[in-house]
Protein backbone atom coordinates (compact mmCIF):
# COMPACT_ATOMS: atom_id res chain seq x y z
CA UNK A 1 0.00 0.00 0.00
CA UNK A 2 2.58 2.49 0.85
CA UNK A 3 4.84 1.48 -2.07
CA UNK A 4 1.82 2.07 -4.48
CA UNK A 5 1.32 5.74 -3.10
CA UNK A 6 4.86 6.18 -3.10
CA UNK A 7 4.52 5.27 -6.96
CA UNK A 8 1.09 7.78 -7.40
CA UNK A 9 3.17 10.46 -6.24
CA UNK A 10 6.28 10.13 -8.09
CA UNK A 11 4.11 9.80 -11.37
CA UNK A 12 2.09 12.78 -10.49
CA UNK A 13 5.77 15.11 -9.94
CA UNK A 14 7.12 14.08 -13.08
CA UNK A 15 3.73 15.12 -14.71
CA UNK A 16 3.63 18.24 -13.00
CA UNK A 17 7.32 18.54 -14.03
CA UNK A 18 6.61 17.55 -17.64
CA UNK A 19 3.88 20.16 -17.66
CA UNK A 20 5.92 23.43 -16.40
CA UNK A 21 8.88 22.53 -18.56
CA UNK A 22 6.43 22.17 -21.90
CA UNK A 23 4.77 25.50 -20.61
CA UNK A 24 8.45 27.27 -19.99
CA UNK A 25 9.86 25.63 -23.13
CA UNK A 26 6.45 27.32 -25.16
CA UNK A 27 7.08 30.78 -23.70
CA UNK A 28 11.02 31.05 -24.78
CA UNK A 29 10.23 30.04 -28.15
CA UNK A 30 8.01 33.37 -28.18
CA UNK A 31 10.75 35.12 -27.20
CA UNK A 32 12.71 33.65 -29.62
CA UNK A 33 10.52 34.58 -32.06
CA UNK A 34 8.98 37.45 -31.20
CA UNK A 35 12.14 38.84 -29.99
CA UNK A 36 9.65 40.42 -26.62
CA UNK A 37 8.97 39.11 -23.54
CA UNK A 38 5.70 40.18 -23.27
CA UNK A 39 4.52 36.85 -21.68
CA UNK A 40 7.29 35.50 -19.63
CA UNK A 41 5.36 37.16 -16.61
CA UNK A 42 3.16 33.81 -17.04
CA UNK A 43 6.29 31.44 -15.52
CA UNK A 44 5.74 33.75 -12.57
CA UNK A 45 2.41 33.34 -12.03
CA UNK A 46 3.10 29.59 -13.09
CA UNK A 47 5.61 29.76 -10.01
CA UNK A 48 2.97 31.21 -7.51
CA UNK A 49 0.47 28.14 -8.41
CA UNK A 50 2.93 25.98 -7.81
CA UNK A 51 3.62 27.51 -4.11
CA UNK A 52 0.11 26.03 -2.56
CA UNK A 53 1.31 22.47 -3.88
CA UNK A 54 4.39 22.82 -1.83
CA UNK A 55 2.67 23.63 1.21
CA UNK A 56 0.20 20.88 0.88
CA UNK A 57 3.05 18.46 0.05
CA UNK A 58 4.70 19.36 3.23
CA UNK A 59 1.17 19.05 5.06
CA UNK A 60 0.48 15.69 4.14
CA UNK A 61 3.88 14.35 4.69
CA UNK A 62 4.45 15.64 7.85
CA UNK A 63 1.04 16.28 9.38
CA UNK A 64 1.77 13.61 11.87
CA UNK A 65 5.10 14.64 13.09
CA UNK A 66 4.65 18.57 12.85
CA UNK A 67 3.14 20.33 16.05
CA UNK A 68 -0.20 22.01 16.11
CA UNK A 69 1.56 25.62 15.52
CA UNK A 70 3.48 24.68 12.46
CA UNK A 71 0.42 22.56 10.81
CA UNK A 72 -1.84 25.61 11.33
CA UNK A 73 0.76 28.17 9.56
CA UNK A 74 1.31 25.85 6.65
CA UNK A 75 -2.00 25.18 6.56
CA UNK A 76 -2.69 29.21 6.51
CA UNK A 77 0.04 29.76 3.84
CA UNK A 78 -1.63 27.19 1.89
CA UNK A 79 -4.94 29.16 1.95
CA UNK A 80 -3.40 32.23 1.38
CA UNK A 81 -1.76 31.67 -2.03
CA UNK A 82 -4.29 29.11 -3.20
CA UNK A 83 -6.27 31.52 -5.44
CA UNK A 84 -2.62 31.72 -7.39
CA UNK A 85 -3.57 28.45 -9.19
CA UNK A 86 -6.65 29.37 -10.58
CA UNK A 87 -5.55 32.97 -11.36
CA UNK A 88 -4.03 32.29 -14.45
CA UNK A 89 -7.21 31.44 -15.89
CA UNK A 90 -7.81 35.05 -16.01
CA UNK A 91 -4.19 35.89 -17.86
CA UNK A 92 -6.60 35.07 -20.50
CA UNK A 93 -7.29 39.00 -20.54
CA UNK A 94 -4.18 40.16 -22.19
CA UNK A 95 -4.81 37.93 -25.41
CA UNK A 96 -4.37 40.78 -28.14
CA UNK A 97 -4.45 39.94 -32.53
CA UNK A 98 -2.22 41.88 -34.31
CA UNK A 99 0.87 40.84 -32.53
CA UNK A 100 4.15 39.35 -33.80
CA UNK A 101 2.61 35.93 -32.67
CA UNK A 102 0.11 34.37 -34.26
CA UNK A 103 -3.19 34.19 -31.85
CA UNK A 104 -3.57 30.69 -32.00
CA UNK A 105 -0.06 30.12 -30.28
CA UNK A 106 -0.66 32.62 -27.48
CA UNK A 107 -4.22 31.07 -27.16
CA UNK A 108 -2.40 27.57 -26.61
CA UNK A 109 0.51 29.36 -24.62
CA UNK A 110 -2.26 31.10 -22.21
CA UNK A 111 -4.09 27.71 -22.00
CA UNK A 112 -1.37 25.72 -20.92
CA UNK A 113 -0.05 27.58 -17.98
CA UNK A 114 -3.62 27.81 -16.93
CA UNK A 115 -4.04 24.47 -16.94
CA UNK A 116 -1.08 23.71 -15.52
CA UNK A 117 -1.73 26.14 -12.71
CA UNK A 118 -4.88 24.67 -12.19
CA UNK A 119 -3.24 21.05 -11.64
CA UNK A 120 -1.29 21.79 -9.63
CA UNK A 121 -4.43 23.78 -7.41
CA UNK A 122 -6.83 20.56 -7.74
CA UNK A 123 -4.00 18.41 -6.57
CA UNK A 124 -2.91 20.70 -3.54
CA UNK A 125 -6.85 20.56 -3.20
CA UNK A 126 -6.98 16.81 -3.06
CA UNK A 127 -4.14 16.63 -0.40
CA UNK A 128 -5.91 18.77 2.03
CA UNK A 129 -9.09 16.60 1.71
CA UNK A 130 -6.84 13.54 2.41
CA UNK A 131 -5.55 15.88 6.13
CA UNK A 132 -9.76 16.41 6.48
CA UNK A 133 -10.50 12.72 5.83
CA UNK A 134 -9.06 12.08 8.68
CA UNK A 135 -11.52 13.84 10.92
CA UNK A 136 -13.93 15.03 9.25
CA UNK A 137 -16.65 13.31 6.85
CA UNK A 138 -16.92 12.81 3.34
CA UNK A 139 -19.98 15.28 3.77
CA UNK A 140 -18.29 17.35 5.51
CA UNK A 141 -15.12 17.49 3.61
CA UNK A 142 -16.88 18.38 0.17
CA UNK A 143 -18.68 20.81 1.88
CA UNK A 144 -15.14 22.28 2.89
CA UNK A 145 -13.80 22.21 -0.36
CA UNK A 146 -16.52 24.27 -1.99
CA UNK A 147 -16.15 26.58 0.44
CA UNK A 148 -12.52 26.52 -0.24
CA UNK A 149 -13.20 26.77 -4.42
CA UNK A 150 -15.54 29.60 -3.69
CA UNK A 151 -12.93 31.25 -1.34
CA UNK A 152 -10.17 30.83 -4.14
CA UNK A 153 -12.68 32.63 -6.75
CA UNK A 154 -13.01 35.35 -4.61
CA UNK A 155 -9.09 35.35 -4.30
CA UNK A 156 -8.88 35.49 -7.89
CA UNK A 157 -11.53 38.70 -7.66
CA UNK A 158 -8.88 40.27 -5.43
CA UNK A 159 -5.43 39.58 -7.94
CA UNK A 160 -7.40 40.26 -10.95
CA UNK A 161 -9.32 43.47 -10.75
CA UNK A 162 -8.07 45.14 -7.01
CA UNK A 163 -4.35 43.70 -8.02
CA UNK A 164 -3.56 42.21 -4.31
CA UNK A 165 -1.18 40.03 -4.15
CA UNK A 166 -0.85 36.76 -1.33
CA UNK A 167 1.67 38.50 0.27
CA UNK A 168 0.27 41.67 0.48
CA UNK A 169 -1.81 40.20 3.46
CA UNK A 170 1.39 39.95 5.26
CA UNK A 171 2.96 43.60 4.21
CA UNK A 172 -0.27 45.64 3.49
CA UNK A 173 -3.06 43.51 5.90
CA UNK A 174 -4.59 46.49 6.62
CA UNK A 175 -6.06 47.82 3.72
CA UNK A 176 -6.36 44.30 1.99
CA UNK A 177 -8.94 43.95 4.95
CA UNK A 178 -10.56 46.76 4.55
CA UNK A 179 -11.25 46.09 1.14
CA UNK A 180 -12.31 42.77 1.84
CA UNK A 181 -14.82 44.55 4.82
CA UNK A 182 -16.21 46.66 2.16
CA UNK A 183 -17.42 44.02 0.11
CA UNK A 184 -19.02 42.12 2.37
CA UNK A 185 -20.47 45.31 4.11
CA UNK A 186 -22.17 46.79 1.01
CA UNK A 187 -22.73 43.74 -1.36
CA UNK A 188 -24.72 46.00 -3.27
CA UNK A 189 -22.43 48.37 -4.32
CA UNK A 190 -20.30 45.57 -5.11
CA UNK A 191 -21.76 43.40 -8.20
CA UNK A 192 -18.33 42.77 -9.99
CA UNK A 193 -16.90 41.34 -6.92
CA UNK A 194 -19.73 38.57 -6.35
CA UNK A 195 -20.09 37.95 -9.74
CA UNK A 196 -16.41 36.91 -10.34
CA UNK A 197 -16.70 35.17 -6.88
CA UNK A 198 -19.82 33.19 -7.86
CA UNK A 199 -19.07 32.63 -11.21
CA UNK A 200 -15.54 31.04 -10.75
CA UNK A 201 -16.45 29.38 -7.48
CA UNK A 202 -18.87 27.59 -9.82
CA UNK A 203 -16.49 26.68 -12.48
CA UNK A 204 -14.05 26.02 -10.21
CA UNK A 205 -16.37 23.48 -8.24
CA UNK A 206 -17.51 21.99 -11.14
CA UNK A 207 -13.73 21.27 -12.85
CA UNK A 208 -12.69 19.71 -9.93
CA UNK A 209 -15.54 17.46 -8.68
CA UNK A 210 -15.40 16.45 -12.82
CA UNK A 211 -12.37 15.64 -12.45
CA UNK A 212 -12.37 13.38 -9.06
CA UNK A 213 -15.49 12.12 -10.58
CA UNK A 214 -13.17 10.55 -13.64
CA UNK A 215 -11.51 7.06 -12.34
CA UNK A 216 -9.71 4.61 -14.81
CA UNK A 217 -10.11 0.80 -14.39
CA UNK A 218 -6.82 -0.76 -13.60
Amino acid sequence: MILSSLKKTDTTIFMLIGFSVFCFCLSLFRVYYTGTVSYLFLNWNLFLAIVPWTFSFYLTQGSKRSNTIQFVLLLAMWLLFFPNSPYILTDLFHLRKNTAMPIWYDLMLILSFAWTGLLFGFISLMKIEEIALRSWSRFKVNMLVVVLLFASGFGVYLGRFLRWNSWDMMTHPLAVISDIFNRFYDPFSHARTWGVTLLMGTFLSMVYFSIKSLKVKE
